[in-house]
């Protein structure tokens, strides 16, 4: 990864970093229809402990970034962390930026107790499943997503 980028864990002070990581996810999964959010309700989830944003910064642009939230289980007192969206800019894309970003982030949780970080990919979207392998995870190819949305 070039040198002249860091990775921040945002803070509650940092609104339009993660205003500049959501409007990167929309226009990544092509989101057309897509609406910020409020800023009042974006400050109130940076306030929250379970939930975490690691963003990607070239000088004070945001270029990649994730989002995690922490799962409290009931089998263990470690909780879980379940990162929910990940994004490069595709001009940053296959020059480590992702790669870093996973690790400094599996690093953070596993700093604070956590006993693992996970995400999912859809089958068909063989760029994400080839990058996530590349993290060197432990896979679990049998598992299958079900959604239940309101109509």
């Amino acid at each position: 990864m070039d040198k002249n980028l860091h990775i921040k864990k945002l803070s509650i002070n940092d609104i339009v970093r993660f205003e500049q990581l959501i409007k990167l996810f929309a226009d990544i999964f092509e989101m057309t229809e897509f609406f910020m959010p409020k800023r009042a309700y974006l400050h109130k989830l940076l306030s929250k402990d379970d939930f975490h944003v690691f963003v990607v910064l070239k000088e004070s642009s945001v270029i990649g970034g994730l989002t995690v939230y922490t799962l409290n289980q009931y089998y263990c007192e470690k909780p879980l962390a379940y990162i929910f969206d990940v994004a490069v800019c595709p001009q940053w894309q296959r020059h480590g930026v992702g790669t870093t970003l996973i690790q400094e982030t599996k690093l953070y949780f596993q700093q604070n107790g956590y006993e693992e970080l996970f995400v999912q990919a859809e089958k068909a979207d063989t760029h994400a499943l080839d990058f996530y392998r590349k993290t060197q995870p432990t896979a679990e190819d049998d598992v299958l997503h079900f959604t239940w949305e309101k109509r």
